[in-house]
């Protein structure tokens, strides 16, 4: 039986004139004292498929296995391009026949996206098992609306480390949260895509038109790996932890259908607007009134899709013809327990970032880092110097202020910026707006005016291995967020991931010097051709300002 919505309702009555922000802050007050979270909800355990070999795709990775591969190794395809990260998700959605598991911090009910969902529901309807599992935080307003996809038969979906409150806007859903402070911080950041536990697919990307080239005014520059064999396997058990965590939330227990299907009214475009419809069940009829749309398990919303629709989409990728790269592999998977705090730990689980500092500290020629929000703690600041007394050349590409589209992760590093070029690190900004448009490397899009920001998270060790997956090199990747990491140790694809690196720094990157005064100064390349600069390029004052203001109050802890 379905729990009861969390949208509860508080009354008060009081005497007297009193401001309006009075009021505010008192309805605030009452909302973060009336909201909670269900309880004795009911979470039916569930598992990975147990036996691929018998499904296509599981057949499939056998067929691709060169004879003189060791059967403990995995099959590997770099995703770089916008195109190929849509493709390869598309293909699993297509090719899978029994499982389908989907792991993400966000989901954006994007054109894009609910061209991926559509597909997502047709494999339900053939039969697949599907399983949603999305960090909650994300989940409001236009975009909670992916949650009718827990209506679909054949999904179930969770939402992990839930928020209560009303789901009509993220700022009052946190102000209700202020209590539980400590708790809403630490999210799940995972990303995986796995089709019968043969093949998935993890990176940087989340799900939305800005991960697949096709928003207007905003790209991220990323890159996911497609993975075959048996590291899938260790893919399925990492979800299946997170999936039957206590955490994980049935979406019928946080909302009801009625409180869906208001959300829905009260976030809808206006009358005149063209907006297209599509409804999430799959039903193409258009019914009488506009919201509501019928199915086999009763009232379904619909979503709003943009009246502009976006650029073709590429066909999903032949997975018999995609080469793949053979090689020895192990998976990086935080414990979904690092969402609760226990102050009295005394010996805490190692982190994926743990894991990753380990793999640098066995660098014996060079590091390449590629990581959007970087902010390195003392333990990550020890290994760099160390590094470099050893004489390993070490290379970070990661945001410039005018790129970045989290500030405050920003302002983090570049508090970090000085001690880290006097340390002998070689730091590259992308440009938010000069880039080349190729369409399958990391830099293509759609839209050539697009904003370029980065959103990669990787690690290359000595041309020969690569760590690639969710998480970025900051503290909040290290004490607040759970992630996982692919560890492939493959001198050529580690090459291949390396060369798209450089292309973007060649093609879209600043480089970092310091003057003999200590000043940070930005060269465009090539070096010897263009202009050098004394500030954070195509930024304006206001916007230097308002990082200089905002320093003392950002500890690199919640960054």
């Amino acid at each position: 039986m379905a729990q009861p919505s969390v949208f509860t309702h508080c009354t008060t009555r009081g005497k007297g004139r009193y401001s309006t922000r009075t009021w505010v802050l008192a309805a605030v007050l009452m909302l973060a004292g009336c909201a909670s979270l269900p309880e004795h909800v009911k979470r039916p355990v569930s598992h990975a498929l147990e036996n691929p070999a018998g499904t296509t795709l599981g057949q499939l990775a056998n067929q691709k296995r060169p004879s003189q591969v060791n059967d403990a190794r995995s099959g590997f395809a770099l995703l770089a391009s916008p195109n190929a990260a849509f493709a390869g998700r598309l293909a699993l959605t297509q090719d899978a026949s029994k499982t389908l598991d989907i792991q993400y911090y966000s989901i954006h009910l994007d054109p894009t996206v609910i061209s991926l969902l559509a597909a997502i529901r047709q494999a339900a309807q053939r039969g697949v098992r599907v399983r949603i599992l999305l960090d909650d935080f994300n989940s409001v307003g236009h975009d909670a609306q992916v949650m009718q996809m827990a209506s679909v038969p054949g999904i179930e979906m969770r939402m992990f480390n839930p928020l209560p409150g009303n789901r009509g806007s993220g700022l009052v859903r946190a102000l209700t949260s202020l209590h539980d402070f400590k708790r809403i911080q630490h999210r799940m950041h995972n990303k995986a895509y796995i089709a019968d536990n043969a093949w998935g697919i993890i990176g940087g990307r989340n799900l939305g038109d800005r991960y697949f080239g096709t928003a207007e005014g905003e790209d991220f520059i990323d890159m996911d790996v497609l993975a075959a064999g048996p590291v899938v396997r260790g893919l399925s058990a990492s979800f299946d932890r997170y999936w039957n965590n206590p955490l994980a939330y049935p979406v019928e227990s946080l909302i009801t259908p009625k409180a869906l299907k208001q959300l829905h009214n009260a976030t809808a475009p206006a009358p005149n607007d063209t907006t297209q419809k599509q409804p999430l069940d799959g039903s193409t009829k258009q019914p009488a009134n506009p919201a509501v749309a019928p199915s086999a398990t009763g009232d379904a919303l619909l979503v709003e899709a943009d009246a502009k629709q976006p650029p073709p989409l590429p066909a999903a990728l032949d997975l018999k013809k995609l080469p793949l790269t053979w090689a020895a592999a192990g998976l990086l998977v935080d414990s979904p327990l690092k969402l609760v705090p226990d102050d009295a730990q005394d010996t805490p689980e190692d982190t994926v970032i743990d894991g990753l500092l380990s793999l640098l500290s066995t660098a014996q020629h060079d590091v390449l880092i590629v990581s959007p929000y970087f902010v390195p703690g003392e333990e990550m600041m020890a290994v760099f110097t160390t590094l470099k007394k050893r004489g390993v050349r070490v290379q970070v590409l990661t945001n410039s202020l005018a790129s970045t589209d989290a500030l405050l992760a920003q302002i983090g590093y570049a508090r970090h910026r000085k001690a880290l070029l006097k340390s002998g690190l070689e730091l590259y900004e992308v440009k938010a707006h000069e880039r080349a448009q190729v369409r399958d490397t990391m830099l293509g899009s759609q839209n050539s005016g697009s904003r370029a920001s980065l959103h990669a998270k990787l690690v290359i060790v000595d041309d020969r291995v690569i760590g690639i997956g969710s998480m970025n090199l900051d503290l909040r990747s290290k004490l607040q967020n759970t992630e996982i990491a692919l560890v492939i140790r493959s001198p050529s694809l580690a090459r291949q991931a390396a060369k798209q690196v450089h292309d973007v720094i060649h093609a879209g990157a600043w480089k970092l010097s310091l003057t003999p005064d200590g000043r940070v100064q930005w060269h465009a390349l090539p070096q010897d051709q263009q202009p050098v600069l004394d500030h954070d390029p195509d930024t304006s004052a206001w916007l230097r300002f308002l990082a200089k203001l905002l320093s003392p109050l950002t500890p690199d802890e919640m960054l």
